[in-house]
């Protein structure tokens, strides 16, 4: 039984499928995103790329040479870079490949451009397995970082706390936490925020060491001092001789006299700002922790009032950078903390991390950023 075209309707033309199917392929390739977007993004990721390079050129060697043979020199280190970050076997394959197209082109007889082509292919197919391999196991530990931080912050009697934090990869050497040692004791808040040197999974592996070391010496009800000279003396037990270092501010609070007592480690001093707009950096302390095994810490105290904002950071918010490589910097954080309205810790928060994205736009993170806003009400 036959069926004909109904009266009146018209089917899709060939041309129209067709162009249904390259929207979905173009939405599927860029994810729905558009094209200033993903201009952005390849630009941050080029700047990433060549700083990444960058690092293995001899600029000083270079700036010697007479100025026509300089961009030779560049490529040349450039490319000895590239290729000394691949296997031996990958290096061998990229060279056959070069020489090949190279050959293409200066005999024009010889046709090795396909084969040139699929060499590459083959490359670049082997690095993004092993990427996507490591991502995954990145994702993983990244996964088992959260539970070493809060989710949610702990209900504080007559304050608020937020907090966010921003990996430069998937996992950071940043930590922070708010916690009561002794669920039973609501009278002694720990606020803690802390940067362990370096990037990436070493730093976080450090992170995790310190988060358990500091959740069973404040489960022993050990002083502050106390407990930041055993923290010190266990870092510097696994810092590699100084090389892995912490910089923290560890703190207690008192909800019912709304005193806070802290160390600062070397870290990033944080900011009190008074109801009135007047700000206090909280800088006592002594050196990082894993420096030197009988450092001496201070510790100090303030008066937290209704309509106080304490500001917790790492070093990662005051030198995010811009397109133009201009730090973020400390007056223009500390100008975004004069100028907080009276909000909530959350409001707060996002209000601080506004300021530094609309600094930054779209360049790529270059260190773990985190914040930790404990507002007074």
């Amino acid at each position: 039984m036959s069926t004909s075209p109904t009266p009146g309707v018209s089917s899709p033309s060939p041309r129209l499928h067709w162009m249904d199917r390259l929207r979905n392929f173009w939405r599927r390739v860029s994810e729905g995103r558009q094209i200033d977007d993903l201009w952005s993004q390849f630009v941050a990721d080029a700047r990433s790329s060549y700083g990444f390079y960058d690092r293995d050129v001899d600029w000083e060697e270079i700036h010697k040479l007479p100025p026509w043979r300089r961009p030779l020199h560049v490529a040349r280190q450039f490319f000895w870079a590239l290729l000394l970050k691949l296997s031996p076997a990958r290096r061998v394959l990229l060279l056959i490949a070069f020489f090949m197209l190279a050959m293409s082109v200066i005999n024009s007889q010889t046709n090795f451009e396909v084969v040139a082509v699929m060499l590459f292919v083959l490359l670049l197919s082997l690095e993004l397995a092993d990427k996507v391999t490591m991502k995954r196991d990145l994702e993983i530990a990244r996964e088992i970082q959260t539970w070493l931080v809060p989710a949610q912050p702990p209900e504080v009697a007559g304050a608020n706390i937020a907090f966010a934090t921003r990996p430069q990869n998937s996992v950071a050497g940043d930590y922070y936490d708010a916690f009561y040692p002794n669920p039973e004791d609501r009278e002694k808040l720990m606020v803690v925020i802390a940067d362990v040197a370096g990037k990436s999974v070493p730093a976080a592996l450090l992170m995790a060491t310190l988060q358990a070391s500091l959740r069973t010496i404040a489960g022993e009800n050990a002083p502050l001092a106390d407990l930041v000279a055993r923290l010190n003396r266990y870092a510097c037990a696994h810092s590699l001789n100084g090389l892995r270092f912490t910089t923290a501010v560890l703190s207690e609070y008192n909800p019912v006299s709304r005193r806070l007592t802290y160390v600062n480690a070397g870290h990033n001093a944080p900011i009190l700002r008074h109801a009135n707009g007047a700000t206090e950096p909280l800088e006592t302390g002594g050196l990082p922790l894993g420096i030197q095994s009988a450092g001496n810490y201070d510790t100090a105290s303030v008066e937290l009032r209704p309509g106080d904002a304490l500001i917790f950071f790492t070093d990662g918010v005051v030198e995010a950078f811009n397109e133009s490589g201009e730090e973020f910097g400390n007056e223009r954080w500390l100008g975004a903390i004069r100028d907080l309205p009276d909000w909530d810790a959350q409001q707060t928060l996002q209000l601080l991390m506004k300021r530094v994205d609309e600094f930054v736009g779209a360049t790529r993170q270059a260190d773990d950023i985190t914040c930790l806003v404990f507002r007074s009400k």
